[in-house]
């Protein structure tokens, strides 16, 4: 028995949403043009078609790039693998490279002109927790015993306590690999480097850091949209799920624009 794997087409916002377009759009995928609509109308590229062909995912995106649109194609097992980025806490901005750090002593040397991509976007971080709490409890037989007189006893239970971190990041990429070569954690990064610029929020500090980057590498392409995309308490905005495959999607489609310029 044959194997088939899902292959996507994703494609990038137009930048005006003409009711023309959406009708050839909708023709080529085999989509109603309300639904069409719909995924174009995203801030974000999206998947608008699967396949279980690569040739015939090859050929709608063709078609959908005569349109004038960005238009790639992704296999499934792709577009899901697990990203295993490098995630530096501290950098040091040299005269030919910028140099990034992470916790286990490892080094990420990077020169001038080989970052492609700035990407910053926020994401959700859920913690579990174990706990023993004691709490007072009603002792019936021991209250009989004594004649009616209310006794209470000292209980130790199990619980677990979750709790949720918002937190903005950094990703930078490469024009090889839709693996990024650094990213960087609000929350986990060692600011001191910044020097009289450091502020009291962690936020302000990464923008400025995100500055910082954006003068050392000016011909990199930034995008801020994943930032705007995130709805705080939606399972999207976590790295595990939804987030991760908009973050390769947004990436897959600047290098197919760059490569088509």
């Amino acid at each position: 028995m044959a194997v088939y794997e899902i292959v996507h087409v994703a494609v990038a916002p137009p930048d005006v949403l003409e009711p023309d377009l959406i009708k050839k759009v909708a023709a080529i995928a085999d989509k109603s043009p309300y639904e069409t609509r719909l995924l174009l109308a995203r801030k974000t590229p999206g998947i608008i078609a699967h396949y279980r062909s690569i040739q015939t995912a090859e050929s709608v995106a063709r078609s959908l790039r005569d349109l004038g649109l960005v238009a790639i194609v992704c296999k499934d097992s792709e577009l899901r693998k697990t990203t295993q980025g490098f995630r530096a806490c501290a950098v040091e901005f040299g005269e030919k490279e910028v140099l990034f750090r992470d916790r286990g002593n490892g080094v990420r040397r990077i020169g001038p002109g080989d970052v492609f991509l700035i990407l910053k976007g926020r994401v959700e971080t859920h913690t579990k927790r174990e706990a023993i709490r004691t709490r007072m409890k009603f002792n019936l037989p021991a209250t009989v015993l004594t004649g009616g007189i209310p006794i209470w006893s000292r209980v130790k239970e199990k619980t677990e306590d979750s709790s949720v971190r918002t937190e903005s990041f950094v990703r930078l990429y490469g024009l090889t690999s839709p693996e990024p070569e650094v990213e960087i954690f609000q929350h986990d990064f060692n600011y001191s480097f910044l020097g009289m610029k450091t502020a009291s929020s962690s936020l302000t500090n990464l923008n400025t850091l995100i500055t910082e980057l954006r003068n050392e590498f000016p011909q990199a392409v930034f995008d801020g949209r994943l930032t705007e995309l995130f709805v705080e308490g939606i399972p999207l905005a976590t790295l595990e799920g939804g987030l991760e495959i908009n973050c390769k999607l947004i990436y897959l489609c600047h290098r197919c624009l760059h490569l088509t310029m």
